[in-house]
C-alpha cells in the first residue's frame, strides 16, 4: 500500500516547481519585449498555475487537513521543494527563454512518463499538462532558435544564459529515496531515466540556435530537501505577503 504522506510529498514537489515557476513568468507581465510575448508569458504562467493548483488540491485531499492556499501561502521557503532551477531570476529576455527551454523539455518528458502511473489522479494531471507544456516548449525554442541565430548582441546573450543556468540542470535528474518510492509503487517517474533524452534534445536545439552546450562540472542542489537560494525567499516574501498579513481574507 502507497504510504500517504509520500504520495503528498511527491505531489507537491512538482506542484513546488510549478507554482514558482508560474510566479518568475508573472514578473513579465506589461514589462515584456511586446504586446504578444507579455500574453504568451502570461498565458504560460497559467499552465503552470493551473498545474499547480490541480496536485496542491490532489495533495490536500490526500492530506485531508490542508487546502492550496495553504500549501502556496503558509508554507516557508525550507519547506518548499521545487527545483533551484525555477526560482532563478529572470534576468533578460533571454536568461527567461533559456530556464524555459531547459525545463520545460525536462517537464514534458516528465509529464509523457507520469501518463502512465497507476495512481489514476496523477496519470490524469499529466495527460492534460502535457499537452499545455508542448506549447511552452514550442514558444521558447522558437525564442531560443531566434536569439541564438540572431544578432551579434542575441547570440551573446543567449550564450551566456545557457552558460550561467546550466548549473542548475543536474538536480533535475537526481534520484531519492521519495523517487525509488513512488517508482516501486509505479506511481511515479525515476528521472534519473530522462537525462538522455533530455541531453540528446537539449543539444539538438543549441546546435539549431548556434549555442554551445556547456560542460559545467559545478553544479548545484538541494531544492528537493528545501535548501535553496536566496531567490526564493525573496519571491515568497513577495508572493505571500497579502495572505499572511490578512489570514483567511477573502473577496
Amino acid at each position: 500500500m502507497t504510504d500517504t504522506k509520500q504520495l503528498v510529498r511527491y505531489a507537491l514537489r512538482h506542484a513546488d516547481d510549478c507554482l514558482v515557476l508560474s510566479h518568475r513568468l508573472a514578473e513579465w507581465s506589461s514589462r515584456a519585449p511586446d504586446l504578444e510575448e507579455d500574453i504568451a508569458l502570461t498565458n504560460i504562467g497559467l499552465d503552470l498555475l493551473g498545474q499547480a493548483r490541480m496536485l496542491y488540491c490532489y495533495a490536500g485531499d490526500i492530506d485531508g487537513a490542508r487546502t492550496e492556499d495553504d500549501y502556496a501561502f503558509f508554507r516557508n521557503e525550507r519547506q518548499f521543494s521545487n527545483l533551484l532551477l525555477v526560482e532563478q531570476p529572470n534576468g533578460d529576455f533571454a536568461g527567461t527563454i533559456a530556464r524555459q527551454v531547459l525545463f520545460s523539455t525536462y517537464q514534458q518528458l516528465l509529464w509523457e512518463h507520469m501518463d502512465t502511473s497507476t495512481d489514476a489522479t496523477l496519470a490524469a494531471i499529466a495527460a492534460k499538462a502535457r499537452k499545455e507544456t508542448a506549447y511552452h516548449l514550442r514558444h521558447a525554442r522558437t525564442w531560443l532558435h531566434r536569439l541564438g541565430d540572431g544578432t551579434d548582441e542575441s547570440h551573446t546573450r543567449m550564450q551566456s544564459a545557457v552558460d550561467g543556468l546550466w548549473r542548475f540542470t543536474a538536480e533535475l535528474f537526481a534520484v531519492d529515496d521519495l523517487d525509488l518510492s513512488m517508482v516501486a509503487a509505479g506511481i511515479g517517474v525515476n528521472v534519473g531515466d530522462l537525462v538522455e533524452p533530455w541531453r540528446a534534445d537539449i543539444a539538438k536545439d543549441l546546435q539549431e540556435a548556434t549555442v554551445s552546450m556547456p560542460d559545467d562540472p559545478h553544479q548545484h542542489s538541494g531544492g528537493r530537501d528545501g535548501r535553496h537560494t536566496n531567490h526564493l525567499g525573496l519571491m515568497l516574501a513577495e508572493m505571500q505577503v497579502l495572505q499572511r498579513t490578512y489570514p483567511g481574507a477573502s473577496w
